[in-house]
Order: structure tokens, then C-alpha cells, then sequence
């Protein structure tokens, strides 16, 4: 695979260990950036999968976690978010056409990761929307030893009184046109932006909360708003397979936070009972972002993860 050169916002995302970016190319024809933080005599590689919104910078501080314990991090901006290639000509529209076709940017995320000859083995550390793809992923042979879930979508919580809408809406706008749109309840703008820090779904940290907001305003090319009806659509669809689907035989660990309001709890722990080789970790006072959350609680996250990793690296 031929990767070029990207851009890589350090001035918002800086990391003693260095990162680069690279672009890499779609089996469709899309271009998506992966963000490479490497660290030397490296025990395995981590490929990061982050959630709907996110970007490769925002991940710096995880990849410098796991660079303090011996691994190296490839990220990556999904379709439609980030850098990467946007779906709709309003980019502040979050929207694929099918969530299957991110696994074409898992292909080439892995092709790349193979080009770049990343040390192995290779573990998978996913995050809310990461985590559906993820999960797919690993049903299809995505080659990890390992796998880690933050606050994985494999349901997405609606508000009961919403559902009835949600329900025709997500069929009947794409019928007559307007799947690009966003749901009438979300708002084109990041969820950083338009919520105050206290009693935020995603973590109680302000330094995190903060630097989240500063990447935004700075590079306001990295934002994205709420997603499209077609979005809605298709992530419902992907949840509701993926439900049916068998487990994969990847041993895993699911991070979830006792605060936890974004995704569908009920849907973790079915499937982590389904597990065999999956373990549940329930996280005291944390909200979504446990990888973002007070420094006490993610640096036990991060211990126990790559405690997990490197075990299996061992075996």
C-alpha cells in the first residue's frame, strides 16, 4: 500500500514520543488519515478505533499511555469524520452510506499497518462506535491477540418517548430524500461545544474536557455535529445484526462506567455474558469516555489493559 504524508495537528495533540499521519486510500476510492505514534523496542501494536466524531489527535494521550508501557498506536479517522474524506457536502454531518463499508477502512487501516511493518502482535482497543465496528471486525478475522471495549456501541440508547419517531423517521426521511439530514434532537455542532462541563456524558476530568473543546476551536476542520438520518438508520440496522451474531473467539476486556448514559447498557452485558473469554470491568463513577476520565481511574484502566495485552502477547 502507498501511504502519504498528512496532516497532524501537534500543537493540540502533542506527545513526547512524536506522532505522524498518513493518508492511505479506500477499496471504494476514499481517503482516510491514520495517526502513528511508535515507541522503540515496541511489545505489539494497538490499533486504535474511535468512536463517532472523534479524530486521531484526540487519542494522543492514549497513545502516550500505552507508549509508557511499551506500545505502539495506529489510529485512524473514519469515513465521513476527522480528515478523512467527508460523506455530504455539509461536513458537519455525520453520515455513512452503509456501516458496513467501514470495514473498508479497516482494511486499509490494517494494510497500512502492514506497509509499515508495525511491530506485532497486534491488539484492538475500541471505543463507543469503534466498538461496533470493532465487533464486526473481529467477527470477519480481524488478525488481533487481544481485545479492549470502552463504552461500546452495540446498542444505541434512545429516550423511550423518542423511539416512535425514531423509528419512522430513519425510514421515512432517506425514502423521500433527506437522509443527509440530522434528526430534529441533535445539533450541527460538537457535543463539546453546546453542553457545559458539569454533568457532561463523557467524563468528569476538566483538563480532558478541555483539551477536547481547545482541539475543536483550533482546528474547527476536525468537528463534526450530529448524525444523519441514514447514520440512524444504518447504526440501528448494524446493532441489531451484530446482536444476532455469534461471539467471536477473541479473548476481550469491556470497560463500562457506572455513569454510563450515552450507550445501551443492556446490550454490553448480554454480550459480555455471551463472552467465554471476555471479562466486564465496571468502572466506579466514570462516564463514557473511561479512556478520558480522572487520572486515577484511566491509569487503572490503562494497567489493567495492557496488563491483559501483554499476557497475551506472553502466551
Amino acid at each position: 500500500m502507498t501511504l502519504a504524508k498528512a496532516p497532524y495537528h501537534a500543537d493540540v495533540a502533542p506527545s513526547p514520543t512524536g506522532a505522524q499521519a498518513f493518508w492511505a486510500q479506500t477499496s471504494d476510492g476514499l481517503r482516510i488519515r491514520l495517526g502513528l505514534w511508535s515507541t522503540s523496542n515496541a511489545r505489539g501494536t494497538v490499533f486504535m478505533f474511535p468512536g463517532r466524531t472523534e479524530y486521531i489527535e484526540k487519542y494522543a494521550p492514549t497513545a502516550q499511555e500505552l507508549a509508557n508501557r511499551g506500545l505502539t498506536t495506529l489510529a485512524i479517522d473514519w469515513r465521513g469524520q476527522g480528515l478523512a474524506d467527508r460523506m455530504t457536502e455539509n461536513r458537519k454531518v455525520g453520515h455513512v452510506d452503509k456501516f458496513p463499508d467501514y470495514q473498508k477502512d479497516v482494511a486499509a487501516m490494517r494494510a497500512a499497518a502492514e506497509s509499515l511493518n508495525l511491530p506485532k502482535p497486534w491488539f484492538l482497543l475500541a471505543h463507543s462506535m469503534g466498538g461496533c465496528i470493532g465487533l464486526r471486525a473481529l467477527n470477519e478475522g480481524l488478525p488481533v491477540e487481544y481485545a479492549a471495549f470502552t463504552g461500546p456501541m452495540w446498542g444505541i440508547r434512545i429516550a423511550p418517548h423518542l423511539k416512535p419517531f425514531a423509528f419512522v423517521l430513519k425510514h421515512a426521511m432517506p425514502a423521500v430524500g433527506l437522509g443527509h439530514l440530522t434528526p430534529p434532537t441533535t445539533v450541527p455542532d460538537p457535543y463539546v461545544h453546546n453542553a457545559p462541563f458539569k454533568d457532561n456524558m463523557l467524563t468528569k476530568d476538566r483538563a480532558m474536557w478541555d483539551m477536547m473543546g481547545d482541539q475543536i476551536r483550533k482546528h474547527p476542520d476536525l468537528a463534526l455535529g450530529g448524525p444523519s438520518y441514514v447514520w440512524l438508520r444504518e447504526a440501528i440496522e448494524e446493532c441489531n445484526w451484530l446482536h444476532s451474531q455469534p461471539t467471536p473467539d477473541t479473548p476481550c476486556v469491556t470497560y463500562l462506567g457506572t455513569d454510563e448514559r450515552i450507550v445501551h447498557l443492556g446490550r454490553i452485558h448480554d454480550r459480555m455474558a455471551r463472552w467465554p473469554n471476555g471479562h466486564l470491568e465496571i468502572m466506579e463513577h466514570a462516564e463514557h469516555e473511561v479512556l478520558m476520565e480522572v487520572p486515577a481511574l484511566r491509569g487503572q484502566v490503562f494497567d489493567d489493559l495492557t496488563s491483559r495485552f501483554l499476557k497475551a502477547e506472553a502466551a
